[in-house]
């Protein structure tokens, strides 16, 4: 696959959960008990998606750090749900943190141009 193609479908990845979580801000929103806290970080999730969408797919220099930047506030909302507020159960909150981490590192270093450890000089490229 391309990297032309690959990083397309960052960026679409990227806009459609930017989308996604922007959904939930009305339902957030309206009166109720939502925790403020969780509502900023749910707002910051769908901006820092939609500009890291629009930088992978401008090529600019700075996507990397939004990606990184949406991945840390993935893991802090889920830690929020469920250490603190108790949404959700604990093994899913570190899933979610171990694999958004995970997702969010990979991605960074793929649009930073790191090396492929797996890549030796002597393998062929296709």
């Amino acid at each position: 696959m391309s990297r032309s193609c690959i990083r397309t479908l960052i960026s679409v990845s990227l806009a459609v959960y930017g989308l996604y979580v922007a959904s939930y801000l009305p339902g957030m929103l309206l009166p109720g008990q939502s925790t403020p806290g969780l509502v900023a970080l749910f707002a910051l999730q769908a901006s820092c998606s939609l500009v890291g969408a629009v930088g992978v797919w401008r090529r600019r220099p700075w996507a990397a750090d939004v990606v990184i930047a949406l991945g840390v506030m993935v893991a802090t909302t889920s830690v929020l749900e469920g250490f603190l507020l108790g949404i959700i159960p604990y093994l899913q909150v570190l899933a979610v943190v171990v694999g958004a981490l995970a997702v969010t590192f990979v991605v960074a270093g793929y649009l930073n141009g790191a090396p492929n450890p797996w890549m030796t000089s002597s393998s062929h490229r296709r």
